[in-house]
């Protein structure tokens, strides 16, 4: 249940009850902005000391290893930020790009557009010496767990985002993104948790490919091919869905378990997912709630890798404390399937989406979607 204003105590205004109008400094740059949540309630300075610390850092563009030690003193657009999630089973395992979404903020700093690339998308993935690859022809996805590896340690997802970085750039014309995120999936339960569960439109019945009602993994049938038991089921309608729910509706793309569209689904889900995430953030339960607050600030931190190009988390924060989540476009790319079935290569974009990468380049996007309406997301 949502809290209305902080009471007063003693017949003094409390500290809290102003917290509300602050909030602006959240806004729809995914699981990032939860860091974002407490920026002026403690203080630029305090938030810095607090919280910057829980944030995780890496070279996730190559800057420190090329020497450049930039700051902005002033972030201004137009921006284009990545944002990447993994799910990493182990440490010894190459991560593999799971959500690749990029947010573009025009030069106003009011408004955005989020859009995703296909994780299957077919690409022409650069040489990257650090990590001895040559390059190859692969599933974007892939391009993360290639620049990952380094002989005889665990891989680094900061080195594997920087080749995704290459890669993405390269797909899509953007000549330089102005900052980028590692979001680790796992921590994302955290988080929700942290905030007392999150609530989503669910737009059609959904059935779990991997977890039983309970939450605990399905049985594999023996052989493989698939799994037995049970299914965690979300059905149609708003609902309120606590960590391990939230993740796993999210990461469920097959048509027989009720998303037709399968990776295009999965990808209007997740951006629904973030969009929902900064909502609930947003809500009196939270932000006037210090502790709750700080324990949804301390788990976000804990499941990110940012990294500014020069500039902190807060810095964008204040940069960027004019925009709110209703103020967000979610686009949706036209693509397709190279092939079907056991022939399945990965997927491709349609021409108008190099139209649309264009419009980012020359800041025309808002006169694009004037006549591109069909690139908005829709719930189904």
């Amino acid at each position: 249940m949502l809290v209305g204003k902080a009471g007063t105590d003693g017949g003094k205004r409390s500290f809290w009850r102003g917290v509300p109008r602050w909030a602006r400094v959240c806004t729809a740059f995914g699981v990032v902005l939860m860091v974002l949540s407490g920026a002026v309630l403690v203080g630029y300075e305090t938030l810095l000391s607090r919280y910057e610390g829980a944030v995780g850092k890496g070279d996730l563009f190559g800057d420190q290893a090329a020497g450049a030690q930039q700051r902005k003193s002033n972030i201004k657009g137009p921006l284009n930020i990545l944002l990447v999630g993994i799910d990493p089973r182990n440490p010894e395992t190459p991560p593999l790009a799971d959500s690749i979404m990029i947010l573009h903020v025009p030069a106003g700093m009011d408004r955005g557009y989020l859009f995703s690339l296909p994780r299957d998308l077919r690409v022409d993935i650069p040489a990257f010496p650090k990590a001895n690859f040559a390059g190859k022809t692969d599933k974007l996805n892939a391009a993360m767990s290639f620049g990952s590896r380094v002989p005889g340690q665990n891989p680094d997802a900061a080195r594997g985002f920087e080749l995704l970085a290459k890669t993405v750039q390269q797909v899509t014309g953007i000549e330089r993104f102005d900052a980028g995120a590692i979001i680790n999936f796992t921590g994302f339960k955290k988080i929700v948790d942290a905030m007392g569960g999150v609530d989503m439109s669910i737009e059609r019945d959904v059935k779990s490919e991997h977890l039983k009602p309970d939450g605990k993994a399905r049985q594999l049938k023996p052989g493989g091919g698939g799994y037995l038991g049970p299914q965690a089921e979300y059905k149609k309608g708003n609902a309120h869905l606590n960590g391990w729910q939230a993740l796993d509706y999210v990461r469920q793309r097959y048509p027989k378990n009720g998303v037709p569209d399968a990776d295009y689904g999965r990808q209007r889900h997740q951006q629904q997912f973030i969009k929902a995430m900064v909502n609930q953030a947003l809500s009196a339960d939270v932000v006037t709630n210090p502790i709750k607050l700080d324990r949804v600030v301390r788990a976000a931190g804990h499941s990110l890798i940012f990294n500014g190009r020069g500039n902190s988390v807060v810095d964008f924060a204040i940069a960027l404390k004019g925009i709110r989540s209703d103020k967000i476009e979610t686009i949706k790319l036209p693509g397709g399937a190279i092939g079907a079935g056991s022939a399945y290569k990965g997927e491709r974009l349609l021409p108008a989406a190099q139209d649309f990468f264009t419009a980012i380049r020359t800041e025309q996007v808002d006169a694009f979607m004037l006549e591109h309406p069909d690139f908005k997301q829709k719930n189904s």
